[in-house]
């Protein structure tokens, strides 16, 4: 039995010895039984809570930063009005910070036999799966000094989806993907791998691009234009070892990276290519491969829904064993990584000839702009050592993207928020110069 603040009220005002306002309700009836009876009475007739019933409708999916709705329904089985207030409890990341935390409080009526719907509004702070936890109901008798108790499960999974911010970057990068297709009015002379048509010689034309025999037929001189080859492969690798969990700014590394894998998905997947995932720390953790250009952004949305960093060192050897075998044949391999100098040079490094040899590779990698801000302190002395630490973390940054660059490997190193759009300018760029 649970007592009210109304019970409590009525021993402060008398009615009851406050010291019988205890743990034991037994001892209350032998000491002031006309308001023990009426507590025994208001509990008897407070609704059970075993009895009643629920059922949950509403949102499966939401995105990052938008809110969700999902229903109860709460049926009373029983013959006694239902007086209660609910909890209807979900994770603490369901809610973003100082949010009015009684949005998941209710009070309700429920007269007997009949059915009432209570909304919660979501608003989750994290990407992945959030579940219901349980609820619990406080069934209040008529006099309000006594209340039944008790929880129930009643199963829900929210699937927060990443937010996707990039793809406010999609149209232009389209656009730059028509001209290197030559599907504008103005075909890119010169470039790409994969015959596109014929036209009239103009003065400037490569001679190399003349086509002899269609020019034997014909009286005009005519030259071949090209495009971009489509149908290449695109493997993206995402590490989700200890260097993904790390903040810069506000959000882990992976969360950045994970943004920039979907604008390039769904920029490689307008350009025609296959586009395959992989996401790696000392096993596979997810993976996507062989879909269609019209499911595979659904289909890598739903990967990295759930994927969080583990606090392990990545197995670049693994890694790369992994990335070869989705990748039999000469493919672009897009690696989502730290350019941290003791991962790269103990790590990647020694086995990176193995994907070089056979692959374009294109790094890339978030940096934290504060450091730049350490660079460029001065004024006092504390601001003079973060100047000095930020340039030495700089430095050692560009030697670790000298040396990726030495073995051949395009390296992208930018900050959380246009990390995206440089990565998929520098995709653009390998396609227009006929590496992919």
């Amino acid at each position: 039995m649970a007592l009210t603040g109304r019970t409590a009220l009525l021993a402060a005002l008398g009615s009851l010895p406050v010291g019988i306002v205890a743990p034991s309700w037994m001892g209350m009836l032998a000491v002031n039984a006309p308001l023990s009876l009426a507590i025994l009475c208001d509990y008897a007739l407070a609704a059970p809570v075993r009895s009643l019933q629920f059922t949950r409708s509403g949102d499966t999916t939401v995105r990052l930063g938008d809110q969700a709705e999902v229903q109860l329904s709460v049926v009373n089985p029983s013959r006694r009005r239902l007086r209660a207030h609910l909890r209807d409890a979900w994770p603490p990341s369901s809610w973003q910070p100082g949010a009015d935390p009684t949005t998941s409080r209710h009070e309700l009526t429920v007269p007997p036999g009949e059915r009432r719907r209570l909304s919660t509004v979501l608003r989750p702070t994290r990407r992945g799966d959030r579940k219901a936890e349980q609820v619990t109901v406080r069934s209040y008798g008529p006099l309000g000094l006594a209340a039944r108790q008790g929880s129930h499960r009643v199963p829900w999974t929210v699937r927060v989806l990443p937010p996707f911010t990039s793809r406010k970057h999609l149209p232009s990068r389209l656009a730059r993907l028509r001209e290197l297709d030559g599907r504008t009015s103005l075909l890119t002379r010169g470039e790409g791998t994969e015959f596109d048509s014929l036209r009239a010689y103009v003065p400037g034309d490569d001679v190399r691009s003349i086509d002899w025999r269609a020019t034997a037929r014909q009286s005009a001189i005519a030259v071949r234009t090209w495009r971009p080859e489509r149908d290449r492969h695109v493997l993206v690798v995402l590490d989700t070892g200890r260097t993904s969990a790390g903040r810069v700014g506000d959000v882990p590394r992976l969360d950045a990276a994970v943004d920039a894998t979907l604008l390039l998905t769904a920029l490689a997947a307008r350009a025609g290519d296959r586009v395959d995932l992989l996401a790696y720390s000392r096993r596979a953790r997810a993976h996507v491969q062989g879909r269609a250009a019209g499911e595979v952004l659904a289909a890598v949305v739903e990967a990295l829904t759930p994927l969080e960093p583990e606090l392990v060192e990545t197995d670049a050897r693994g890694l790369v064993a992994a990335a070869l075998s989705h990748a039999p044949r000469r493919s672009l391999i897009v690696l989502l990584t730290s350019l941290d100098a003791a991962p790269v040079e103990e790590g990647l490094l020694p086995v990176l000839p193995q994907l070089t040899q056979r692959h374009t590779v294109l790094l890339a990698a978030v940096s934290d702009p504060q450091v730049a801000t350490m660079a460029g302190a001065r004024g006092t002395v504390d601001a003079i050592y973060e100047a000095a630490a930020g340039a030495e973390a700089e430095a050692q940054r560009r030697r670790t993207a000298d040396q990726l660059k030495r073995h051949g490997v395009v390296v992208v190193d930018a900050p959380p928020d246009t990390l995206a759009p440089a990565l998929a300018d520098a995709y653009l760029a390998l396609k227009a110069a006929g590496r992919l």
